[in-house]
């Protein structure tokens, strides 16, 4: 499972022209959910996300997670994150999910992010989605289990 997270000041989906999901300052996450992804991916993924210290302290310091600013948890499924892109110049998606397996997991990482933080939003899966943010840095990271 991958997960692209990045601190942003707000961030929103929208699709068909309607907004979705949206969220004030948090973490916009795009997810990818791998071929041989579980339950145990999913759980340490919402760990890593809830516990990533990307927030300034008083100091300035990337000190503070999400969970300790109480921010927005904006988090849309992203299939091309599964890619493999280490050869050619195209990607290969032989790594990825079955899209039944992909949108299980996914609609699981929701359900259970939503049970242990307040603040979560979310895209439509598999849709063709827009999405507007002003990220905050910018800071943005790679999350793998």
């Amino acid at each position: 499972m991958r997960g692209l997270i990045q601190r942003v000041n707000r961030a929103r989906v929208d699709v068909e022209g309607e907004t979705v999901g949206q969220i004030s300052r948090g973490i916009l996450l795009l997810l990818g959910v791998e071929r041989d992804d579980n339950a145990a991916s999913v759980d340490k993924m919402i760990h890593k996300l809830l516990n990533y210290r990307i927030f300034p302290d008083a100091d300035g310091k990337m000190n503070l997670s999400v969970t300790d600013i109480e921010g927005g948890i904006l988090a849309v499924s992203q299939f091309t994150l599964a890619a493999d892109t280490r050869k050619g110049m195209r990607p290969g998606f032989s790594t990825a999910a079955a899209p039944e397996l992909a949108q299980q997991l996914y609609n699981q990482f929701v359900e259970q992010l939503r049970s242990r933080h307040r603040d979560v939003a979310t895209g439509i899966f598999a849709a063709d989605m827009q999405i507007e943010l002003v990220n905050d840095g910018p800071v943005t990271f790679l999350l793998e289990t």
